[in-house]
């Protein structure tokens, strides 16, 4: 029994030592369940609308103001033509467009169905859903508020016809499988370079590389170099498993896409090296990993809209590499969109690389630690 206890507190007095270790065993519950808490909700409001209104009509402004008032939609923008209201969609500015036409007003007046066109953005099935149904339910009660004040009408007067893009049918497949392989990038790229530098020091083989004549950024460039080769190789597999096996449709240019994963990888791999430069341990490095990966599936809009998180989550998630990268595939799979569509997310792709890749070269000293 004494020699258990001897070991138990040796245990416990290692522990002590290896305070980034403990450190990581008590922050990672903490902070995970404080950020999951609030950030997982699953209905979604304040969905960003843009409005074209052809009517400018009393009749159309009250309806965009019930659209307003029930919480789902904040209209953030205005357009002049149909081709804006696209290009606003296409490039994620906005999620909702609400329609008008000329004769919106006078339909009503007439007793005739007034027709508006709701177009949603169905690459995100979650917010397409809810957007749908809500719409739909908006133009039924303001319908039925209208039949009662004129009892006179035999039909509805509002006919809010909603327009699912690309993704009409709501397709679970479409939506998930190009935002998994996001999440399979991230996990080769962080986990196994995150490991890189810290096996290199457990098994004695830095030494060698100390006393190369090679640079500290020129080490960094030949850790990483085979990862963006498998990076590429998982990616390929993940596209012609995605569209042969779930027929997945690939809309746009295969070359922009491999061109801007590029960014990603490199994203991904600086922060991988990173991590590898703070852990005094493999153990930590997984740990630290972990750290990262969690929020990278629930922050980033993988798995939960981002337009339903409180606004701090929301933030949060914007610093996370992944959320431009799912923004850049669904994109470029599901909407055909091309760079000049998504030079946004690239920048901020190029910044996460600069940052996380030149901390880590400067962290990075060639001596044993």
């Amino acid at each position: 029994m004494s020699r258990i206890l001897a070991v138990i507190k040796k245990e416990f007095l290692q522990m002590r030592r290896d305070r980034l270790t403990l450190g990581i065993v008590f922050a990672l519950p903490l902070v995970q369940l404080l950020l999951f808490g609030y950030a997982i909700q699953t209905e979604v409001k304040h969905i960003s609308t843009v409005v074209f209104d052809q009517s400018l009509s009393p009749e159309s402004r009250d309806l965009t103001d019930s659209f307003t008032a029930s919480g789902y939609f904040d209209v953030t923008s205005t357009a002049n033509s149909y081709t804006a209201v696209t290009r606003m969609i296409d490039s994620g500015q906005a999620k909702v467009g609400i329609i008008y036409p000329p004769d919106f007003a006078e339909n009503l007046k007439k007793g005739v169905p007034a027709q508006v066109q709701v177009v949603v953005d169905a690459s995100d099935n979650m917010v397409a859903s809810q957007a749908v149904a809500v719409a739909n339910s908006i133009g039924l009660i303001k319908s039925q508020q209208v039949l009662f004040q004129r009892a006179r009408l035999q039909s509805a007067p509002y006919d809010v016809r909603v327009r699912p893009w690309y993704n009409p049918d709501g397709i679970t497949a479409y939506y998930m499988v190009p935002a998994i392989l996001g999440i399979i990038v991230t996990m080769t790229m962080v986990m196994m370079t995150s490991v890189a530098i810290v096996r290199e020091r457990e098994r004695g083989t830095l030494e060698q590389l100390i006393v190369t004549p090679l640079k500290s950024y020129e080490l960094m460039i030949g850790k990483v170099a085979p990862s963006i080769v498998l990076g590429y190789a998982q990616i390929t597999v993940a596209l012609l498993v995605g569209a042969l096996v779930f027929r997945v449709p690939i809309r746009g240019s295969l070359l922009q896409l491999y061109l801007l994963t590029l960014f990603f990888i490199t994203a991904s791999l600086g922060l991988g090296v990173l991590i590898s430069n703070i852990a005094k341990t493999q153990m930590q490095a997984m740990q630290m990993s972990f750290f990262v990966l969690l929020p990278s599936i629930l922050l980033s809009g993988f798995m939960f809209p981002r337009e339903a998180m409180p606004k701090v989550i929301y933030y949060i998630g914007a610093v996370i590499p992944l959320t431009y990268y799912l923004q850049i595939i669904r994109g470029i799979v599901l909407k055909g969109i091309g760079f000049p569509y998504l030079i946004g997310q690239v920048t901020a792709l190029l910044i996460f690389s600069a940052i996380f890749m030149g901390i880590a070269i400067l962290k990075f000293q060639k001596k044993i630690a």
